[in-house]
Formats: structure tokens, C-alpha cells, sequence
């Protein structure tokens, strides 16, 4: 009966979650696995449900595997990502803060007492006020709608003493972990220190996750059950998804500035996407490669061998390897630099690219219309400059409509994230990455550190 209630739910718009929740009650996820298949109209939300086809990188427990009889008075290490920008004492962005909220929420709704650590910038030696976390115990307050207390260290008798103190629903933020040049060495006594007021730990700190540091990793070793959080959960999820068991096509638009940062991301692509598309300054390594004239463009000519490589890669996988064919060009790198369309065959000399022309995005708008998951790292162009900035900003309008047709959209990579922030469309896409450096180590198919060290599911 329980079943069938479920599956019908399955087939209801919005019903999906509920249709989960009984399935999994009556501890049947062999049924999640065959009925999913079969059920007309899934789709998943951005919040709860695995894009379909996903599965996670060795599946990891998660907060959600635990409830209250788990954390109810029990002290929580949490390791968060608040590693925000200040100007002075003030937060310009708390995207990371907010982001933090969901989990913090659940534990402090289920009776645990909270202590969150976190780094902030990079201190060179010791403590330094200018990367104090007591502007973001305020902010967090106020997100929380309850009072977090701040403690002036990390570790020692009085942070111990603030622990044991903590109550039920209570909320402590560490000071900068990384105050400590132990912690980015993972010392095993800085650890040891860091974890023994604790009774388990939670990650939520992907940007963070492909470091083994004393934060991230260390303390796995001093705490049982160490879990994921709900945000380092739904990175997995998307990301590890859309490579390990993607819904096809797969595309990846690889752009940004440098063939030498994105090789191995890109070669991994090109052997798990039916397309590959390349913009941004290094299409330019490419093009000369291809033997074409580039002006005074942003070549790397150390690696023109390896955009070579690439191409042959491409061509021997039967992967659709795309470059612009129409390029915007300028006759300096300025905003108010003159400008000019030209084919990508024949970049003048003198001329540098900054920007895909619009031949060029409608032929990128064509190659993705048939796609169900997409992934972007990188820009498309200059987008910082306005007059350079259209043919990043058409990617971001065109992955906005794809997402609402039912195509799986992900974000990675902060160019990219913060381009479709200033396009106003992030809520428009299925998941925003909020780990630079950790996102293109995943999509290369690298172990993360601090994934690696939880508890298997």
C-alpha cells in the first residue's frame, strides 16, 4: 500500500521528496532504484533529489542520516566555508554564510550543540585582526536567528571550556583555524587539540574539501560518525553525477584565460562528454595550433603541443570538439579599446580576441539544444569589461532556458558562478558550485581529501 502511495506521489508535481521519504521509511531502495525509471515527469529540484543518472563519488553518510537521537546534546564539530570577503570589518558578499544555513539549522533543530571552524584569507604568521571570523559570528546570527557566540581561539582550555558550556540548540563559531600553520599541515597534535571537545563532525566546506587539512581531514581520524553536510552532500551529488552517470548528451563549456589551468580538467572532460566546448583566452592556443593566424592574442606556446593532443584526443574519442568561429577583437586590452567582428580563421595582426562574436554564440546556443546536462567552468570573454562581456552573458541567458526545459545546468568555477550571479540568473541554473579550486579536482576525477575521510554510507 505504502508503494503504491508512493509511486503515485512520484507521477505529482512538487511530490517528489514526500515520494522518497516513504520509500525510504519502508526501507525499500531497491524500489527508488527500479520504479524511478518508469515514472513519467521526474525531474530533479535543485534542493533535495540526485539529478537523475547520478550516483555519488563511493557513497558518503550525510547529515540527513542522522537525527535527533543521533545529535540531540551531542557537541558538533562543523566544518564550514566562511571564508568571505571583508572590506575593513564589513562582509561585501555573504553568499557563503547563507549557504552554511540549511545544515547549521538541522543540527541546532535537532538538540546539537554547534561549533563551527572555519579559515579565513591567509594569515602568514599567527594571528593577524584583519582575518578575525568575528564579523561573520554577527552576520551568522543574524541568519541563524540566533546568537552565535565567538570564541577568541580554536583550540586550548578556554575554547574547551566554551564547548562543554554550549547548550542544546546553542552555537559557537572558532576563531581562524588557519591562525595556526599546523592546521594546513594537518599536524597530528594541532588535530588532536582541534577535535577532543567533540563528539562527531560534519563537512560542509567543499570549497576546502580537496585539502587535507587538520579541519577538513585531520579530525575524521578523532570523529565518529564524520559526515557530509547538506551542501558538500549536493555538490557531490550534481557534480560526481554529471560525470560518473550523466543524463545525455553531456556538454562541457571550458573558458577562462589559460590552457595551462584547465588541461587536465579539460582532457577528463573530453573523455566523458559527447561535447566539448571551448571559449574564453584559450581558444586562442587552440586556433594557432590549428595553424591560424591569433594577432596579439593570449597565447600559451608551451602548450601548443598539449591543445594538439587534445584536439587529437577529441577526434579519437568521437567527441564534438567546438571553437568559435567569430570572434570579438580589439586593438588594446582596454574598455574603450576599438573593436571589430572578424572570423576566427583570420585575426588580424595587431588585434587581440576578448570575446566570442555573435555567429559564434549562436552556433554554441545550437550545439546545446539537444543537451540534457551541462556543465561550465570559465567564461566566454572579458567579462569584466562591459563591451566584452555579451558573449558570457548569452551563455548564461541560453543555460537558463535549457534549465527550465528540464536540462540539468551546473555551475563550477568562480568566473563562471560570479558571471551568472552579475547576469541575476544563479537561481535560474541547477546548481551553482561553490568550490573553485575542488570543482575542477572532481571533474578531473581526483579524490578529494576531505570526501575521502568520511564514513561510507
Amino acid at each position: 500500500k505504502s508503494l503504491r502511495h508512493a509511486i503515485s506521489l512520484l507521477n505529482k508535481k512538487n511530490c517528489v521528496v514526500s515520494a522518497l521519504k516513504i520509500l525510504k521509511s519502508i526501507k525499500m531502495k531497491i524500489c527508488i532504484a527500479l520504479v524511478l525509471p518508469f515514472v513519467s515527469g521526474f525531474a530533479p529540484t535543485s534542493q533535495s533529489v540526485r539529478p537523475l543518472g547520478a550516483k555519488p563519488v563511493s557513497a558518503k553518510k550525510s547529515v540527513d542520516d542522522l537525527g535527533e537521537a543521533d545529535l540531540k546534546g551531542k557537541k558538533v564539530l562543523i566544518r564550514c566555508d566562511l571564508n568571505v570577503p571583508l572590506d575593513g570589518k564589513t562582509i561585501t558578499d555573504d553568499t557563503r554564510i547563507r549557504a552554511s544555513v540549511p545544515t547549521l539549522k538541522y543540527l541546532l533543530d535537532n538538540g546539537a550543540a554547534v561549533t563551527m571552524c572555519s579559515h579565513l584569507g591567509r594569515p602568514k604568521d599567527g594571528p593577524e585582526d584583519k582575518f578575525s571570523l568575528a564579523p561573520v559570528a554577527t552576520r551568522m546570527s543574524e541568519c541563524l536567528g540566533v546568537e552565535v557566540k565567538m570564541a577568541p581561539d580554536c583550540i586550548g582550555d578556554e575554547v574547551g571550556t566554551m564547548v562543554s558550556d554550549l547548550g542544546e540548540g546553542e552555537a559557537l563559531l572558532l576563531e581562524n583555524t588557519r591562525f595556526y600553520k599546523e592546521e594546513e599541515k594537518n599536524d597530528p597534535k594541532f588535530v588532536e587539540e582541534l577535535a577532543k571537545p567533540f563528539d562527531l563532525f560534519v563537512n560542509d566546506a567543499f570549497g576546502t574539501a580537496h585539502r587535507a587539512h587538520a579541519s577538513t581531514e585531520g579530525v575524521t581520524k578523532f570523529l565518529k560518525p564524520s559526515v557530509s553536510g547538506k551542501l558538500l552532500a549536493k555538490e557531490l551529488q550534481y557534480l560526481a553525477g554529471a560525470i560518473d552517470d550523466p543524463v545525455r548528451p553531456l556538454a562541457a563549456i571550458v573558458g577562462g584565460s589559460k590552457v595551462s589551468s584547465k588541461i587536465s580538467v579539460l582532457e577528463s572532460l573530453i573523455n566523458k562528454c559527447d561535447k566539448v566546448i571551448i571559449g574564453g583566452g584559450m581558444v586562442f592556443t587552440f586556433l594557432k595550433a590549428m595553424g591560424k593566424s591569433t594577432g596579439t592574442s593570449l597565447v600559451e606556446d608551451d602548450y601548443l603541443e598539449t591543445a594538439k593532443e587534445a584536439i587529437a584526443l577529441a577526434e579519437e574519442k568521437g567527441v564534438k570538439l567546438i571553437l568559435p568561429n567569430e570572434i570579438v577583437v580589439a586593438d588594446a586590452f582596454a574598455a574603450d579599446a576599438n573593436t571589430q567582428i572578424v572570423s576566427s580563421e583570420e585575426i588580424p595582426d595587431g588585434w587581440m580576441g576578448l570575446d566570442n562574436g555573435p555567429a559564434a554564440t549562436e552556433m554554441i546556443k545550437e550545439e546545446l539544444a539537444d543537451c540534457k546536462t551541462i556543465i561550465w567552468n570559465g567564461p566566454m570573454g572579458v567579462f569584466e569589461m562591459e563591451a566584452f562581456a555579451k558573449g558570457t552573458f548569452a551563455i548564461c541567458e541560453c543555460l537558463a532556458d535549457l534549465t527550465a526545459n528540464g536540462c540539468i545546468t551546473i555551475i563550477g568555477g568562480g568566473d563562471s558562478v560570479a558571471a551568472v550571479e552579475k547576469a541575476g540568473l544563479a537561481e535560474k541554473m541547477s546548481h551553482i558550485s561553490t568550490g573553485g579550486g575542488a570543482s575542477l579536482e572532481l571533474l578531473e576525477g581526483k579524490v578529494l581529501p576531505g570526501v575521502a575521510a568520511l564514513d561510507d554510507a
